[in-house]
This record gives structure tokens, C-alpha cells and sequence, in this order.
């Protein structure tokens, strides 16, 4: 049973980094961990600013007040997902099986994303569920949507405050400016294929940290900033070459 008592101590010292204000003055403090929080709330904003909109069309039927009401709610659901998610995770990332699984759920969702599609261009039918039938519904999308962030998350970082700023954050992210990101992805389409390539760099950082080798801060934000505005740059120039055939 001595497992059993060190999993669950184990568990309540990771949630005690949530309440402990070295925890959160050393993450505010450091700026390798507003690097990451930074990259975990860019790859958010790619990945999720479409959810934001299966979220408004999924609330559409109610009354306005009520759709701020279900939306919100989905939005505190969001936060005790990661929450507990975090928790949990931070210690199940210890062990070099886990990690090992984590990168290829993520290899998988990067392959299924360049390759396949994401499979989430469904039509969302949702017409004429109660007000809490809608925010249950809502609640549900938004764990969906957040499982393959909060994987990646745990590629870039094990630190909790780190983790749970970047992953709030995002979700605000995805709900406030979630047409600035479309705006974007319209405008350089590229950007959304993009995002699968950071995950699968991040599937591999952290495939290396579960045999032993940790890259380098410094080298991944070169990469993360090399491979975004490489793409920015490669669909301009693109979409220039093909006004310039048009015209």
C-alpha cells in the first residue's frame, strides 16, 4: 500500500503548487516561463480560434443573455478541466512510459492534421437543448477541444502555474480574439498546417526528454519562431506569385 499513500501525497503536493505563492511569483518572475506560456497560448489560438465559433453556433437557440451565461459556464468548465488535468498530469509525466505514449498521441494528432484533415468540419446540431442540456453540451466540446492542448502542454513544461496560465490564458485566447486568428489563418493559410508542425516538434522534445535529453529553451523558441514566421513569409510570398499570374 506504500504506493498507494505516496501517489496520493505525491498528487496533493502537485495541487499545493496552486496555492503557493513562491510558485506563482517564481513563473511571473521568470522569462523562459512567459516564453512557454507564450507558445502554449500561440498554438492554442491557432489550434482552437474554429472551436470558438462551433461554441457560438452551439448556443445560437438560446436567448442572448442566456448564450453569455452558457458560454461563461463552459469557460469556468474549461478552467477546472485544466485544473484538475494539470494536477494529475504533472505527476503521471514522470514516468518515462507516459511521456513516451503523450509523444506519439501527439505524432498521431500531427500526422492526422498535415495529412488527413482534423476531422472537426462537422456540421454542430444543437437546436432547441434546454439552457442546461446546452451548457452541459458546451462543457463536453470544451474538454474535447482541450485534451490535445493540454498533451502538448506537457511537452513544453511540467510546471504547473506555467501550465495552467498558458492553458487559461489560451481559452481566453480562443474566445476573445478567436476572429483575430481566423482573420490570420484566412490570410495565410499555412498557419493552420503550421500548428500541427509545432505540435509534431513538440511531440519530439518531448519523445527525447523521456530517454534523457532535454532541448535547450533557447533552441526551441528559435525553431517555434523560425518555423511560424518562415510560414508567414513562404504563404506571402505564395499568394503574391499567384496575383502576380492572375493579373
Amino acid at each position: 500500500m506504500d504506493w498507494f499513500s505516496d501517489f496520493f501525497r505525491s498528487i496533493g503536493e502537485n495541487y499545493g503548487h496552486f496555492f503557493s505563492w513562491s510558485d506563482i511569483a517564481g513563473t511571473l518572475s521568470d522569462p523562459v516561463s512567459w516564453g512557454i506560456i507564450g507558445s502554449l497560448i500561440l498554438l492554442e489560438g491557432l489550434l482552437s480560434a474554429d472551436n470558438a465559433l462551433v461554441l457560438a453556433v452551439m448556443v445560437k437557440h438560446l436567448p442572448k443573455e442566456q448564450q453569455r451565461k452558457a458560454l461563461f459556464y463552459g469557460i469556468l468548465g474549461a478552467y477546472l478541466f485544466r485544473f484538475l488535468a494539470i494536477g494529475l498530469g504533472t505527476y503521471l509525466v514522470k514516468f518515462t512510459l507516459v511521456k513516451v505514449l503523450g509523444a506519439l498521441y501527439l505524432f498521431y494528432i500531427a500526422y492526422k492534421g498535415l495529412f488527413k484533415g482534423s476531422g472537426e468540419d462537422g456540421e454542430v446540431k444543437n437546436k432547441g437543448a434546454s439552457f442546461w442540456k446546452t451548457v452541459l453540451l458546451v462543457e463536453l466540446m470544451d474538454i474535447a477541444f482541450s485534451i490535445d492542448s493540454v498533451v502538448a502542454a506537457f511537452g513544453l513544461s511540467s510546471e504547473v502555474w506555467v501550465l495552467f496560465l498558458g492553458g487559461i490564458l489560451g481559452v481566453l485566447m480562443m474566445r476573445g480574439v478567436a476572429q483575430v486568428f481566423l482573420k490570420l489563418i484566412a490570410r495565410y493559410p499555412e498557419l493552420e498546417q503550421t500548428a500541427f508542425i509545432l505540435i509534431a516538434l513538440i511531440a519530439g522534445k518531448m519523445l527525447a526528454g523521456a530517454f534523457g535529453y532535454e532541448m535547450p529553451h533557447v533552441l526551441f523558441f528559435g525553431i517555434l519562431i523560425v518555423v511560424f514566421v518562415g510560414t508567414i513569409l513562404y504563404s506571402a510570398s505564395k499568394r503574391k506569385k499567384e496575383e502576380g499570374r492572375k493579373a
